[in-house]
């Protein structure tokens, strides 16, 4: 080889190992900064919030959500509250945003004793129920995850739940630790359902769940999970947070947050827990799960040195907002909205305010300005909660297309330059701005310690469901909805659920919630079905069920753990006229195992067999014995393996007659070919014997 030829080949190999270079450096580049879907969310806050909807129904009605000092924690709440706020030891607000049922919890369900239970935080409870929905809500058993890959991250700020307790009473020793562990918030989940990925408690005060779906949208695009849990929760199990501000001067004395508005006096404490389960973009059109909104850009920071320790940056947080669109690729134009941080204090909101109208404010026409709302308006500062709490009120008012209106608001804050940029607060429900693009908003959070968080959000494209394969028709008739619950009378309280969720949406699609729960929820020891065509025959179902009623269209049942599965397969008599039609024309799995069949069946048989079950002219007749036995091995093969796609799998099969072969063929002993032929022999030669008069002799059923 000439010194050119090798000079050549040298330049080929260099240049191709450039291209492979840069190729990687794009994927790897696509991946810092792949969006991080939601696919689940669940929560508990103020005003009797039980899910996500329900926070919906109190934003968009405008409801005020703060209540009295709770009953139930042995707080001496009469000696607590004095007007005074010179009284040392003393509070002079006495109301705040409260889960008043903070301490309900089924321990049983989860496998923890009654004794361990009580020394466990319910800060730690609220996260593993909520962590349940979120996963049930996504449309995933959570059974299904154990050994997986799932991150979770929870951010909590408060331990001082084990930390009233001075003596530990008998029996609960051993338990304070790690039931009050800011550690063991995150890692009671992770244990709880097997859960095999990071598993991280995130304190930055009143950041600490948006910080926490940061590090998760960083650990999914790392690698280093395939699913994650992110949010927080807090409950306030002494009173001294209340003492503690009101000395500072900081609380609302009416419990309120009057965010940006001119009468703003002080935060409102509030309680809550939100959690949201997330997952690359790609992999969840990949699984199927349903996208409730994408995280495009999150960013953290710190403020340094500011005015004083827990005093806010404004610098910083324009630092913060800059570097999140940076990392979603947009601009500030793009952003529709802002769920703000506005606690309602005279020193954070304006700064906030200001630091909005120095990013957001600029470069956009004052006809499409940002939109400013706070949901602590509502409920309150849920601290560990709240910026959870504004990312599942963004992505509800992203999918209704409103805008809900700030609480409180007398007129907006004096104290904010409001020409200064293109912001207005939200002082009125508002549409959604239509503008040709997605809709798109941000949440802010800012903890007290200093740590800055900022997510922005995009409602995600509109695209047909993955049915997981070949595409289904709707089935007509009967549905079965299957419910399941840990004791009876949360079966009937799912089946309220369920029946108040039927009314709601006159228009809905019965089979795709029926296969939602009969696939994606877990299935626990007490168990309904209601079969119903239709809504008018679903919903008084339900209110049967929910009501301990007896019914023709309910069939309740205790599952056992003993229990066997076999598939028995008849013998010549099961056959009857049209059958099979109605699955052929309503499920693919089946259609796609019955057609298999017939084309094994048709080179030993001469005709087909779906031609036969449509009653096709110029076809034999189905009640010919020579017809019957192979069509009765078709389709009792197909509905084993329809069963088997639904997860039914049997422990033994047993047959008579062409059942036999049906069962072989079931238990894997014979293959499709192998059994349709012998089926189509064996019919045959009944076929000849009858001619002779010897049938007779044989059982043939």
């Amino acid at each position: 080889m000439t010194n050119e030829a090798r000079l050549r080949d040298y330049l080929k190999r260099v240049t191709n190992d450039l291209l492979q270079t840069r190729q990687r450096l794009t994927e790897v580049e696509a991946e810092r900064h792949e969006p991080i879907a939601i696919v689940g969310m669940s929560c508990r806050y103020p005003g009797g919030v039980r899910s996500p909807e329900e926070l919906w129904e109190v934003v968009a009605s405008g409801t005020d959500a703060i209540s009295p000092f709770p009953e139930n924690r042995g707080w001496d709440t009469a000696a607590l509250y004095d007007p005074d706020p010179e009284r040392t030891g003393r509070s002079y607000a006495r109301e705040g945003g409260f889960l008043h049922e903070a301490d309900r919890f089924d321990p049983a369900f989860f496998g923890i004793s009654p004794r361990e239970a009580t020394a466990i935080d319910p800060q730690q409870r609220l996260l593993l129920e909520s962590a349940w929905e979120a996963f049930e809500r996504a449309g995933i058993d959570p059974d299904t995850l154990r050994g997986s890959r799932t991150g979770v991250f929870a951010g909590v700020m408060y331990g001082d739940y084990g930390g009233r307790i001075r003596r530990a009473p008998d029996g609960l020793e051993g338990y304070i630790g790690t039931g009050s562990a800011g550690s063991v918030a995150s890692g009671r989940l992770s244990y709880t359902f097997g859960l095999e990925g990071p598993a991280v408690t995130v304190d930055t005060a009143c950041s600490s769940s948006l910080v926490a779906l940061h590090l998760a949208v960083q650990s999914l695009r790392r690698g280093e999970c395939d699913l994650a849990l992110a949010g927080g929760a807090t409950i306030i199990a002494t009173p001294g947070l209340f003492v503690e501000f009101s000395r500072q001067r900081g609380l609302s004395p009416d419990g309120r947050c009057k965010a940006f508005a001119a009468s703003a006096d002080g935060t409102g404490w509030g309680e809550g827990v939100g959690l949201l389960l997330v997952e690359r973009l790609s992999d969840a059109r990949r699984n199927g799960h349903r996208v409730l909104a994408v995280v495009r850009g999150s960013a953290v920071n710190q403020d340094g040195t500011s005015g004083q320790l827990s005093a806010p940056n404004g610098p910083s947080q324009q630092r913060v907002i800059r570097q999140a669109l940076a990392d979603a690729g947009l601009t500030t134009a793009d952003v529709d909205a802002v769920e703000a941080h506005g606690t309602g204090t005279t020193l954070g909101d304006p700064i906030e305010a200001q630091a909005l109208l120095a990013t957001y404010g600029q470069d956009r026409p004052a006809e499409q300005p940002l939109w400013l709302g706070s949901l602590k308006s509502n409920i309150g500062h849920t601290q560990a909660a709240a910026g959870v709490g504004g990312i599942i009120k963004m992505v509800q008012a992203m999918r209704h297309g409103l805008l809900p209106k700030t609480l409180h608001v007398d007129e907006p804050s004096p104290h904010v330059d409001w020409d200064a940029g293109a912001v207005r607060l939200l002082t009125e429900d508002e549409p959604w701005p239509e503008h040709g693009g997605p809709r798109r908003a941000a949440v802010s959070s800012f903890g007290i310690s200093g740590t800055n968080a900022h997510v922005i959000l995009e409602a995600p494209a509109a695209e047909a469901a993955d049915s997981g394969g070949a595409a289904s028709a709707t089935p007509s008739g009967a549905v079965p909805w299957l419910l399941s619950a840990h004791d009876p009378e949360a079966l009937k309280e799912q089946a309220a659920r369920l029946r108040s969720y039927v009314e709601e949406h006159p228009g809905l699609d019965l089979a795709p919630v029926g296969g939602v729960l009969a696939r994606g929820r877990a299935a626990l020891g007490h168990r309904a079905v209601v079969v119903a065509g239709s809504h008018e025959e679903l919903a008084p179902a339900l209110d049967s069920l929910a009501r301990g009623v007896p019914s023709a269209d309910v069939v309740e049942g205790v599952a056992t753990d003993h229990g066997k599965t076999v598939f028995v397969f008849p013998g010549q008599g099961s056959q009857w006229e049209g059958m099979a039609r109605e699955l052929l024309a309503t499920s693919p799995v089946f259609t796609e195992h019955l057609t298999a069949a017939a084309e094994a069946l048709q080179p030993h048989t001469g005709w087909n067999l779906l031609d036969i079950l449509h009653g096709l002219p110029d076809t034999p007749p189905i009640d010919r014995v020579d017809v019957i036995q192979p069509a009765l091995f078709a389709v009792m093969t197909s509905l084993a393996k329809l069963w088997q796609h639904h997860g039914i799998h049997p422990d033994a099969v047993i047959g008579h007659s062409q059942g036999e072969i049906a069962a072989a063929h079931i238990a894997g002993a014979l293959t499709l070919n192998d059994a349709a032929h012998i089926t189509a022999l064996r019919s045959h030669t009944l076929l000849q014997l009858a001619g002779t008069g010897a049938m007779a002799s044989l059982p043939l059923t």
